[in-house]
C-alpha cells in the first residue's frame, strides 16, 4: 500500500515506519508542524528543532522520503483555543484527544493527496476490521495503550488510519528499534500533553489567562486557608502544587465566578465517596451506543478501568455513569472512554462533578 507515516521524532513512530518499510510498502513520513508564530515567542525557541532533527536522521537512514507539513492554524483552531476556553470556564481539557479528532486523522487527511490508502501512526492500540465495521481494542501494554486518546475517532477516520505497533509492548519496540539501529532507539519517552513539548501545562496557562489571585477554602469549614494564582491551575482530585502545610490537601471542587478553589483534608473518607456522574457528547465508534450494564470506563489515561452502568437519556445524547467503586478524581471536561472488554467503544465529555463529599 501507499501509506503516510506521521512521525514525531520519537522512538514509536520510528519503529511504526521502520516495520512498513521493511513489510515492501510505498511509505513516506510527514512532520506536522502545529506551532503558530506568537507561540513561538512565548516558547522562546522552536520547539520542533530537537524532533525535527531526530525525523531527518531516522528518514535518512530508513532512505524514506520527508515532508513537512504546516498545520498551524487548523491546530490553533480545534485543539488550543479549545484548551484554553476549557480552562477558563473551569473544567479540565484533555487537547490530545481533540488532536486525533481534528489533527492527525482529519486535518491532515484532507492535506495529502488522496492516492495515500492508509495514514499510520505509532500509537498503541489494536484496529482490526469486522464485519465491515472498524474495531479499536487495547494494545497488550496496559500501560503504555493509547485507545483513550484515539475513542472519538469515527469509522471514517478509522477505515484509513493505521497502528503498526497495535500487537507489540514498549519493551518489545525498544528492542526492535535497536535491531533497525534506529537514531531514535535510546530517546526517553516524552510525556504530557501533545502540543506543549518541554513547557509546563502552567506555563501555558499562565501565558493565556495569567494570573488571578484567589481563595483556598476549606471545604467543610469555609475558612480561608491560604490563596491560589488562579482557578485554572487546579483540576479535583489534585494534591501537589495546592502550596499549603499540615495536609495533604485535595482540590474538591472550583467556584470559577468567584475564583474559589475549595480543598479538603478528608477527601478519601469512605464516606464521601465519588461514585456517579454525568457525560454529554457521546461518540460511539461503531455508531451505536453498546450495551450499557457491565461496561468499563476511563476517567484517565492509564491501565486502569472501573466497572460502571451507562444510563441514556431518550434520545441517547447524554447518560449517567455509575461507577461500582468510588473515584476521586471525576473532573468536569475530562473524557469518560468506555470498554466492552478490550475493546474500546466510544467516549463522552464529564459534564457534571458528583456532589462534593455526597455517597451516591
Amino acid at each position: 500500500m501507499k501509506i503516510a507515516v506521521l512521525v514525531s521524532g520519537g522512538v514509536d513512530s520510528s519503529v511504526a515506519l521502520a516495520l512498513l518499510k521493511q513489510a515492501g510498502h510505498d511509505v513516506t513520513a510527514f512532520y506536522l508542524k502545529i506551532w503558530l508564530e506568537d507561540e513561538l515567542a512565548f516558547l522562546g525557541s522552536c520547539p520542533w528543532e530537537e524532533d525535527l532533527a531526530f525525523v531527518k536522521a531516522v528518514c535518512e537512514h530508513l532512505n524514506v522520503p520527508l515532508n513537512v507539513i504546516s498545520l498551524q492554524q487548523e491546530y490553533w483552531d480545534s485543539v488550543v483555543s479549545y484548551t484554553i476556553k476549557e480552562a477558563e470556564a473551569g473544567r479540565t481539557p484533555n487537547p490530545d484527544v481533540l488532536c486525533n479528532q481534528f489533527v492527525k486523522f482529519d486535518a491532515f487527511y484532507k492535506k495529502i493527496p488522496t492516492d495515500y490508502e492508509k495514514v499510520a501512526t505509532g500509537h498503541y492500540a489494536h484496529l482490526e476490521e469486522k464485519a465491515g465495521v472498524f474495531e479499536l481494542s487495547c494494545a497488550p501494554d496496559l500501560v503504555k495503550d493509547q485507545t483513550y486518546f484515539l475513542s472519538h475517532l469515527s469509522q471514517e477516520q478509522l477505515s484509513r488510519a493505521l497502528f503498526p505497533l497495535g500487537k507489540f509492548t514498549k519493551e518489545e519496540v525498544r528492542k526492535m528499534a535497536l535491531e533497525f539501529n534506529l537514531p531514535t532507539a535510546q530517546r526517553k519517552d516524552s510525556y504530557g500533553i501533545c502540543f506543549l513539548g518541554k513547557i509546563s501545562f502552567d506555563e501555558f496557562l499562565e501565558h493565556h489567562l495569567k494570573t488571578r489571585p484567589g481563595n483556598l477554602v476549606e471545604f467543610e469549614t469555609g475558612k480561608v486557608m491560604g490563596q491560589h494564582k488562579g482557578f485554572w491551575f487546579h483540576t479535583i482530585g489534585q494534591r501537589k502544587g495546592i502550596g499549603l502545610s499540615g495536609g495533604p490537601w485535595y482540590v474538591v471542587t472550583k467556584d470559577p465566578k468567584q475564583n474559589i478553589v475549595y480543598i479538603s483534608k478528608n477527601y478519601h473518607d469512605a464516606a464521601k465517596e465519588r461514585r456517579v456522574f454525568a457525560v454529554e457528547n457521546l461518540h460511539w465508534i461503531a455508531n451505536q451506543p453498546p450495551i450499557t450494564q457491565n461496561l468499563h470506563v476511563k476517567l484517565r489515561h492509564g491501565p486502569e478501568k472501573a466497572l460502571c452502568t451507562l444510563e441514556l437519556d431518550s434520545l441517547k445524547e447524554t447518560g449517567i455513569v455509575t461507577l461500582e467503586k468510588s473515584d476521586q478524581g471525576i473532573a468536569p471536561g475530562q473524557f469518560a472512554v468506555f470498554y466492552n472488554g478490550n475493546v474500546c467503544v466510544g467516549c463522552g465529555v464529564i459534564s457534571l462533578p458528583p456532589a462534593p463529599f455526597c455517597a451516591s
